[in-house]
């Protein structure tokens, strides 16, 4: 068997800065505007591409051409990015393009767009807009896109929190191992996929599209990815919606703990809800015992896996961290089916549990087409998954991280008093970025002077980016506007209710802004 890349948190992002290239320069540390990157000879022809649109299914798409080195552009080497278009509904009432990102790092904006052809925005945000989205450079159908060369040998399970020398021997070495495996399937290109260069491409995708300025929403990671485009490219700004932020001000041990924080507060949330609502379908009757019911599971299976029909290796604790975290992303989707799978799993049963980890593990990047029923149904071949690789790529890129190991150590005792496993795991996931090709980026607050209002979505629940971070980056930016939903689970545009989506929707379309304190 060989070994998986390791997992970061899921949804992960880190912190990013200012570069000065192109399109702004700085002025203590302030980005103001210069010459525009079209002017310079060596990106004109990038900035002066037209995209050649097919159609695709109920979409349209095509491929933009960026440099892989904004610094050197005349290099001539490049990243294709996949691109596609759902047409708006109105097109007389067309304001220009909607363009997203749904988050990750590693997520591809196409495949997503395909999945529901921009059901997730509301009905005046479609009406007024083409709903555009991208591959990254380096994720999904980018040509290139990275990868890791497989690791040989059988992978042993990784404790969640490595006391002894010989557990953190085994975690340092596998995290370098995953370096070293990663550095070798992609080369060079691990150094180009930051989101500082994503939010440049973004603007070339801008003017690709014939958009004077952008109109934006980001998700999740595509808050960092919205940004940092504002901090490059303030006066190029319509519109930016930031929903489930990530704070840039915060260093990797402090990002670490907020989210895991998150996911032990939403874990203590579902046990709430498990046994006031779900009633018989719950794994306990009280908060305590679901609780204590899911602590036990993390003894038990670090000792010796669940067993699983048809599977030799069972359920270890990872996998269980992996189910548990994953479901508190969407209460209305997910809750349930962990109930019945931690219901079984305290029978000794762990073959629900499996089940639901097979279903969120990314596809293997190859290149053979998807078969024709796929393409059919999401109306071309969908891309290779490599969100696990580019998870890490971006987010060790994105951020400096301590390049020896004791740093890590000296953070579990102060992460395991704050969260717990998902303390420690969280912290021992950042061992891989350890040995990895390193950035130049440094935490920072927002610097954006000239950006119009922006307006950051915080969830009160959300476990991967939570409230204190949409909070925090909402006054990090000049008239920044702050829409609070009162609600569980990961962001809120798309998924929680009306008064979300007309607040929202208002806000692109017409540039209505948010009153202070606004609480849905």
């Amino acid at each position: 068997m060989n070994r998986a890349v390791r997992r970061h948190p899921l949804l992960l992002a880190l912190p990013l800065t200012v570069a000065v290239l192109g399109a702004t320069s700085l002025v203590g540390c302030t980005a103001v505007a210069g010459p525009g990157p079209e002017q310079d000879p060596a990106l004109k022809s990038f900035y002066g591409q037209t995209l050649k649109w097919k159609d695709c299914g109920d979409l349209e798409c095509a491929r933009l051409t960026v440099p892989r080195d904004y610094s050197h552009p005349e290099n001539g080497k490049t990243f294709v990015l996949p691109v596609a278009k759902a047409a708006t509904a109105d097109p007389d009432r067309r304001i220009g393009s909607l363009v997203y990102n749904p988050g990750g790092p590693g997520a591809g904006g196409v495949d997503d767009l395909k999945s529901d052809n921009g059901e997730a925005f509301g009905t005046k945000a479609r009406a007024r807009f083409d709903i555009v989205s991208f591959d990254p450079r380096g994720v999904g159908g980018s040509k290139p896109a990275v990868k890791c060369a497989e690791e040989d040998g059988e992978g042993e399970a990784e404790p969640l929190y490595p006391r002894t020398a010989r557990d953190r021997a085994h975690a340092l070495a596998g995290a370098r191992a995953t370096a070293a495996a990663c550095v070798k399937g992609s080369g060079g290109i691990l150094r180009q996929v930051g989101t500082e260069d994503a939010a440049r491409d973004m603007d070339v995708l801008r003017a690709a599209l014939g958009d004077r300025k952008l109109t934006y929403l980001g998700w999740s990671y595509g808050t960092s990815l919205g940004t940092s485009y504002a901090e490059l490219f303030p006066h190029r700004v319509r519109a930016l919606v930031l929903d489930g932020a990530v704070d840039p001000s915060l260093g990797w041990r402090e990002r670490a703990m907020s989210q895991a924080v998150g996911f032990r507060r939403a874990v203590d949330d579902y046990a709430d809800y498990c046994a006031d609502v779900a009633g018989d379908s719950c794994p306990g009757r009280t908060p305590d015992e679901i609780a204590d019911l899911i602590d036990g599971l993390y003894e038990q299976t670090a000792d010796e896996p669940l067993p699983v029909d048809g599977d030799e290796y069972g359920v270890d604790a990872r996998m269980v961290l992996d189910v548990v975290t994953t479901a508190m992303y969407g209460p209305e989707d997910d809750w349930e089916g962990l109930s019945h799978a931690l219901s079984d799993a305290a029978d000794g049963d762990g073959t629900k549990l499996a089940d639901l980890a097979s279903a969120t593990e990314p596809t293997e990047p190859t290149d053979e087409p998807a078969p024709d029923s796929r393409r059919k149904a999401r109306g071309d071949s969908a891309a290779p998954d490599n969100s696990d690789t580019a998870i890490v790529a971006v987010s060790c890129l994105d951020t400096p991280h301590p390049r020896t190991a004791q740093p890590y150590w000296n953070a579990l005792g102060r992460a395991d008093k704050a969260a717990g496993v998902y303390g420690t795991s969280s912290v021992t996931d950042e061992l891989t970025c350890e040995d990895w090709p390193a950035g130049t980026q440094r935490p920072h607050k927002v610097r954006a002077e000239g950006v119009p209002p922006v307006l950051v979505v915080g969830t009160t629940g959300d476990p991967a980016t939570p409230y204190e971070e949409a909070e925090s980056l909402a006054d990090q930016f000049p008239g920044g506007m702050l829409l609070t939903y009162e609600g569980l689970g990961h962001t809120a545009y798309g998924r929680s209710n009306a008064c979300v989506t007309d607040a929202v929707d208002a806000y692109l379309t017409a540039l209505k802004p948010v009153r202070s304190g606004a609480t849905c």
